[in-house]
């Protein structure tokens, strides 16, 4: 059984429907290529429509973006009519605080603690931190300490900034960047502040004349004018100023004052380089993406008021693997939870991933008979020991994608006999829960739409999935069990379409709407998703099972291909690589070279926050529990695990697990990705496991089917 990650926990550190659209392609099959191309274009700061993105033009030049795949077209939905057609019901349990009217909510955001709650929380923007106060902000430069199980950066003001204002509240927010209007005791906006993850910039743009007083801990801005900026040295990082001389200062209506670190390996150069972008601030953030049979792209555009290039950094997943040969990364460095962050002048931010599509069946060519005929005597046991689907959307769901992908086994290696019932028992319970209005005559297994929340929110709650807790997790799996059992029957995928297409777009809406927002768990800059709804935490937001996350888009794939919806096909092939790229390098497979987490002492990760990460789950202290955590539920979109990743480091984590504990059986599974040897070693344990050492979301049988795809066709390393 597995815990999820944001129940209530210690701060730091912890203790161990309509009828669906189809958005089909004319002429183009589900996985091709999409070369026609559309963007993303998210509204910016106050009202503005941000300028599009230019995804996949050519060339390498800082003020342009890095040639790729070509923009993908953007998957439509009629959000107002998937909303309207479940049972209407308010049932969330989010109170948003400080939150415009007309504002979606912005839950599980790496920012979210600032709107919920009844004191705002820190957030990590990275490389800056930023915390509210009663009449501005603080600002801080987290500077990492590592110990032996845990990397720890909390948010240290190093300037604070005194606007005089009473209250603040988001006005404008994009998965990328928050704008924070600061009002003053009648509610008239003073300023806006805007933020965003991977720029260094923190600009207040004032509404209308705002006095401003800028101090710095253990001193105070100085020097400033004549295209100079005011500087202040904190903690032997210099912090700069742009757009008001000294500390204090009067904007007029419309001026902007914009704050960054200097990072302390930027030479005289880099310095003047960052000064000029900062006096035009950013705006809002773009985000674009494309798929080829090699890489899925990520491209952000950090939109500027003047238009004028402005600097992000990189970190460590953008800069792995198959990534584009860049031009004018030479800024400087700052330190992270994560590891070094690469400073980059430009407005265009491109990042690669290896493609993963999205799959439900294993690679079984060249597995022997015999071994085949063990899978399918498990098989024939594990369908005898199904019990009944419990009826929360956690484990319900779990349940569902654990029969489902019995079934699909079985009917894959023509025991179609043995799966037959379990196919019917299971399209049942798809059945049910995909009712629309399933919750006007109970109170489990169906899904409500809570117009306050602006979500879709199951019923029995799991994990505080009523507070936007974990549903990417909880429908990821729903998605997946929905999009197997669919695959060749489109009458099945029709009669599912209005709740599946509503999961879909409460965790994955491509845009923004009035009833959803857009891409609700995804955070496109770091390349995972966030799990905590309304993130009430000193240490931002976190993920724990970054394994359920990209079983989550995986799921949303399997349910794009089943019924037809070829651009949400893409999407989630774009997620899926992305998540599971950044899954090995943050938690499976981080560099521990990195001089950032120097002094951990162990070979994975399993808790990721904004400011810390930690070797803990909120369940079990157990090694296997902590490493299992990231590898649940071993379908065979886990196969990536082993993408790029040496065999050795694979070997080393299932060392320091263990096969004893908690969710040892994924371990086990796991284990067969570190070679044939490995593999052969891993067969022999699995088929000696006890019934109680199997976890409730998986089977002997595709714990078994899989170490035997890993041998006979090892996944590239």
């Amino acid at each position: 059984m597995t815990a999820r990650t944001t129940d209530h926990p210690p701060l730091s550190p912890p203790a161990p429907a309509p009828r669906r659209r189809r958005w089909l392609i004319a002429g183009i099959a589900a996985l091709a290529v999409v070369t026609l191309a559309a963007v993303v274009v998210l509204v910016g700061p106050w009202g503005r429509s941000a300028p599009a993105a230019g995804g996949s033009g050519g060339g390498s030049a800082p003020d342009a973006p890095v040639a790729g795949p070509p923009d993908a077209r953007t998957p439509e939905v009629d959000t107002a009519a998937l909303t309207a057609g479940v049972e209407q019901k308010a049932v969330g349990k989010i109170a948003p605080v400080r939150l415009a009217e007309g504002v979606v909510p912005p839950t599980n955001r790496w920012y979210s603690g600032l709107v919920f709650g009844d004191e705002p929380q820190p957030v990590f923007a990275q490389p800056v931190s930023f915390a509210l106060t009663d009449t501005g902000f603080t600002l801080g430069l987290p500077d990492p300490v590592a110990s032996d199980k845990a990397v720890v950066a909390p948010h240290v003001p190093a300037v604070t900034v005194d606007a005089g204002a009473a209250s603040a509240q988001v006005s404008a927010a994009d998965p990328v960047s928050v704008t924070v209007d600061l009002l003053d005791a009648t509610g008239a906006v003073l300023g806006h502040v805007v933020l965003a993850e991977g720029s260094p910039f923190v600009s207040l743009t004032a509404e209308r004349d705002l006095t401003l007083d800028a101090t710095a801990e253990g001193g105070s801005f100085s020097g400033g004018g004549d295209g100079e900026p005011a500087t202040a040295t904190v903690a032997g990082t210099d912090w700069a100023l742009v757009g008001a001389e000294g500390g204090s200062t009067t904007l007029a209506a419309g001026d902007t004052a914009t704050w960054y670190p200097v990072p302390q390996d930027a030479d005289t150069d880099a310095a003047a380089a960052l000064a000029t972008a900062a006096a035009d601030p950013v705006t809002g953030v773009d985000v674009t993406y494309g798929v080829d049979d090699d890489v899925a792209r990520t491209t952000l555009t950090y939109n500027t008021a003047g238009g004028t290039p402005s600097a992000y950094v990189l970190a460590p997943h953008q800069r792995t693997g198959t990534q584009p040969e860049r031009e004018g990364c030479d800024l400087g460095t700052y330190p992270s939870v994560y590891g070094t962050l690469e400073l980059c002048a430009g407005s265009h931010l491109s990042a690669f991933a290896p493609t993963v599509r999205p799959t439900g069946a294993l690679d079984l060519d060249g597995v022997p008979d015999d071994r085949r005929t063990a899978i399918v005597d498990a098989l024939r046991a594990d369908v005898a020991a199904t019990e009944p689907f419990p009826s929360d959307t956690y484990f319900g769901g779990k349940a569902l994608f654990r029969a489902a992908s019995l079934v699909t086994l079985g009917e894959q290696l023509g025991a179609d006999d043995v799966v037959a019932d379990l196919r019917t028992r299971t399209t049942d319970a798809l059945r049910e829960w995909a009712e629309p209005d399933g919750c006007a005559e109970r109170d489990a297994r169906c899904v409500v739409y809570d117009a306050a929340a602006r979500s879709a929110i199951g019923l029995t709650p799991s994990f505080g999935s009523d507070e936007l807790n974990d549903h990417h997790f909880h429908y990821g799996y729903l998605l997946a069990a929905a999009g197997l059992l669919s695959a060749d029957d489109e009458k099945l995928a029709d009669d599912l379409a209005p709740v599946m297409d509503l999961l879909a777009a409460d965790i994955a809406a491509a845009t923004p709407s009035d009833e959803l927002p857009q891409l609700r768990s995804f955070d496109p800059w770091f390349g995972h998703s966030w799990a905590s709804g309304t993130s009430p935490f000193a240490d931002g937001n976190n993920q724990e099972s970054s394994s359920e996350a990209v079983n989550a888009w995986n799921g949303l794939g399997l349910w794009a291909q089943a019924s037809g919806q070829d651009d949400l096909a893409t999407q989630a092939a774009w997620m899926t690589s992305t998540e599971a790229a950044s899954a090995r390098a943050y938690w499976t497979a981080p560099d521990l070279d990195d001089p950032a987490l120097d002094g951990f002492g162990h070979e994975v990760f399993s808790i990721s926050w904004g400011a810390k990460r930690d070797y803990a789950t909120w369940f079990s202290p157990e090694p296997t529990a902590i490493l299992g955590i990231q590898l649940i539920p071993m379908g065979p979109v886990q196969m990536s695990l082993a993408t790029g990743v040496d065999p050795e480091r694979i070997a080393a984590a299932v060392e320091e697990s263990g096969f004893t504990g908690p969710l040892a059986d994924y371990v086990v599974t796991y284990s067969a990705l570190a070679g044939k040897d490995a593999a052969e070693k891993a067969w022999a344990t699995a088929t000696g496991l006890s019934e109680d050492a199997i976890d409730d979301g998986s089977s002997r049988a595709s714990m078994l089917a899989f170490i035997a795809s890993a041998q006979a066709n090892p996944p590239r390393s």
